[in-house]
């Protein structure tokens, strides 16, 4: 079982919902195999309800899972670990504080484990008290080299930098993608994210060095009656992907 996702030229990998594991084999077919499929851990009443349904569609994708926290609640960190744990996915989404959680009950360091550090209004400054209590106190902000540098502490592999609003805090995304390339560390941009600003959002990363990008576009690309992400989405990202990716 395959634990490192299949990045296009060893560059990028897509990550978006499934709504269901039939659009789960549709998405991974649509981005021909570069991508890594959200299923989200606060979808779940329990942690063994949610393994036994996570294998099923880790078994239909070549394991390419992201266990998902749920629009980044703190709340859900443990379980994503738990599940972790027992699935043995491809990505793990974390807030800053359930990174060395995951990755200790994970036993390995191949998957990818992110740690979500959000935008503060300042480049150069991010916010990581985004844990189950860190999130209710007073903002912990640091510099961005810190905090790559406490996460690569705890056993992270990339940045999840959310809510990033599109192309609204540009300028601090920018200073995060320098960071990231400066200090060989992986970025996950998401929040905002659609078929307009990816292009750019992905140029910003890939023209700063950063060497592996990992781009979250999420409720753009679902359609809102059947809450599946739309395959033919997915097809034009993977082409903006290749065109911006040599």
């Amino acid at each position: 079982m395959k634990l490192t996702p299949n990045f296009y030229r060893d560059r990028v990998c897509l990550n978006v919902l499934a709504g269901s594991k039939e659009n789960a084999s549709a998405i991974y077919e649509a981005a021909e195999g570069h991508v890594l499929v959200g299923v989200l851990s606060k979808n779940y009443p329990d942690v063994a309800t949610a393994v036994a349904d996570m294998r099923d569609y880790a078994a239909r994708i070549d394991n390419a899972l992201s266990v998902g926290l749920g629009a980044g609640d703190p709340n859900q960190s443990a379980m994503v670990s738990a599940i972790a744990r027992e699935v043995q996915p491809q990505h793990v989404n974390q807030v800053f504080t359930g990174v060395a959680t995951s990755r200790a009950l994970l036993g390995q360091s191949e998957t990818v484990v992110n740690g979500l550090v959000s935008p503060t209004g300042t480049p150069g400054l991010v916010k990581i008290s985004t844990g189950p209590l860190s999130s209710q106190a007073a903002d912990g902000v640091v510099p961005i080299e810190t905090a790559i540098a406490l996460l690569k502490d705890m056993g992270g592999s990339s940045v999840k930098y959310f809510p990033m609003g599109g192309l609204t805090c540009r300028d601090e995304y920018l200073a995060v993608a320098e960071a990231c390339a400066r200090y060989d560390f992986w970025l996950e941009p998401t929040g905002g994210i659609d078929l307009d600003n990816f292009g750019e959002i992905l140029q910003i990363a890939l023209e700063a060095g950063v060497r592996k990008i990992i781009p979250h576009v999420y409720s753009s690309i679902i359609d809102k009656v059947s809450g599946d992400t739309r395959p033919a989405d997915v097809c034009q990202l993977m082409a903006i992907t290749q065109k911006l990716v040599q």
